[in-house]
């Protein structure tokens, strides 16, 4: 028996998803559980596979962003009857945009030469000096020859035409340039022709050009939640640089068991301080005005890929050790990269650190992640002349940008919770306790 494919819902908050590739063509025949086209959402790209068998006998939708639980296609046996599904189909807007492209110059030609004009020696020698092409005059003299009087004449009308010189119109013809456009009051010559060229050459060499394409699903939902997260919370941002050597040494000492990063260690010392500072662990339900605290921590880690930023979430956090937190990092930033993340794996975040320091960066204010409070932004770590005990020493610091809604957390909460992360990092064995 037919059935409509539809576009899936693939996760609560999903509204639309992208078409990105059908695998089945119209006529294919398609067996239950055969991937039959690919759906790019906010954070994913899904395959889609038939619930039916049969043959694909309609698509509706090729590409392009559909809302969800809308008809895209249509598998039913290849002798039944399709015309009650094709008449419960609805237009479905289609939201691809082409990258416009580049205006093409004009190609130019070439004007043939000058024909050679009937002309008296004096007529030509008073053109010549005058800088008036006798191609434009119409000669009065025997057989239409041109006379000196006709060039008199001419120069002493009101002209409506370009007046130039002969090499200048000579000119102008070979590089297919319009002698109108060149603006002068007095006559055109040579020397004018030449710069109107250099002009018109570095013109073109500089003319800026604009392309246009769509943004992806991915960049569309990040626009509107970080739109959202500004217009929502009430932000104040906080500073703090830690010394990074005891850190450095937890590392070193680690590394014949495992290798650990910054970033795992630094989550994993969140995770303890969080859970003394409930507030920046909490989120805010606007609909009832009530503040959801926690006893646990769901760590979202934030991931950059070429199409934008996703930020996959180490859950319980608290209760891991430094080596599982590093095993999870790795692995949820892998799966991030090569698109298998799945939806469980990317919500449910209580707090968000994001790291910048590999590209060296020294501050910056991250966007807090909706529906949380707080996130943490890490830095480059650079070397900071410090005086310790009269000497002159160069400490590894670290600095850290803390994003807070001040709707929950006061100035002196996030002070505090900032210097108690700042013990941590700079006394790591603390964990140990």
């Amino acid at each position: 028996m037919g059935q409509l494919i539809v576009m899936p819902k693939l996760g609560l908050t999903m509204t639309e998803g992208k078409i990105v590739k059908w695998y089945k063509q119209e006529g294919d025949v398609v067996q239950k559980g055969d991937a039959i086209f690919g759906v790019e959402t906010d954070k994913l790209t899904n395959d889609i596979d038939a619930t039916v068998g049969g043959v694909l006998r309609k698509i509706i939708h090729a590409g392009g962003v559909v809302q969800v639980l809308k008809p895209v296609g249509i598998i039913a046996e290849a002798d039944e009857d399709i015309s009650d599904f094709i008449a419960q189909t609805e237009s479905v807007p289609v939201n691809v945009i082409e990258a416009e492209k580049p205006m093409q110059p004009k190609e130019k030609t070439d004007e043939k030469a000058e024909n050679r004009v009937l002309a008296s020696p004096k007529a030509k020698k008073l053109a010549k000096e005058l800088g008036i092409n006798l191609e434009k005059i119409t000669g009065t003299g025997m057989s239409g020859s041109i006379t000196e009087r006709d060039v008199l004449d001419y120069d002493n009308s009101p002209q409506t035409e370009v007046k130039s010189s002969p090499a200048a119109e000579k000119l102008a013809a070979g590089l297919g340039i319009d002698m109108g456009k060149i603006s002068k009051n007095d006559r055109i010559m040579k020397d004018d022709v030449v710069e109107y060229w250099n002009f018109k050459r570095l013109q073109e060499m500089a003319q800026p050009e604009e392309y246009r394409e769509g943004m992806s699903a991915m960049r569309r939902v990040i626009s509107e939640r970080m739109s959202y997260s500004q217009n929502t919370s009430a932000t104040v941002n906080y500073s703090l640089s830690v010394d990074t050597r005891e850190m450095q040494r937890l590392r070193e000492n680690l590394k014949p068991v495992f290798k650990v990063t910054y970033t795992d260690i630094i989550v994993k010392i969140l995770s303890r301080v969080l859970l003394e500072f409930p507030l920046l662990n909490s989120s805010v339900d606007d609909d009832v005005d009530e503040i959801i605290t926690r006893n646990y921590v769901n760590m979202g880690v934030a991931v950059a890929l070429n199409e934008g930023l996703i930020v996959p979430v180490i859950k319980y956090a608290n209760v891991k050790g430094i080596e599982k937190i590093s095993e999870e990092i790795k692995s949820l930033a892998e799966k991030a990269r090569t698109n298998t993340l799945q939806p469980d794996e990317m919500t449910g975040g209580t707090f968000t650190v994001t790291n910048l320091g590999m590209f060296g960066i020294e501050s910056f204010t991250p966007i807090i992640n909706q529906p949380e409070v707080a996130i943490l932004g890490i830095n480059t770590i650079k070397e900071v002349a410090t005086n310790v005990n009269g000497q002159l020493q160069f400490i590894p610091m670290m600095n850290l940008s803390l994003t807070a809604d001040h709707r929950v957390v006061d100035g002196s909460v996030a002070a505090q919770f900032m210097n108690r992360v700042k013990e941590y990092m700079e006394n790591p064995s603390i964990l140990m306790l």
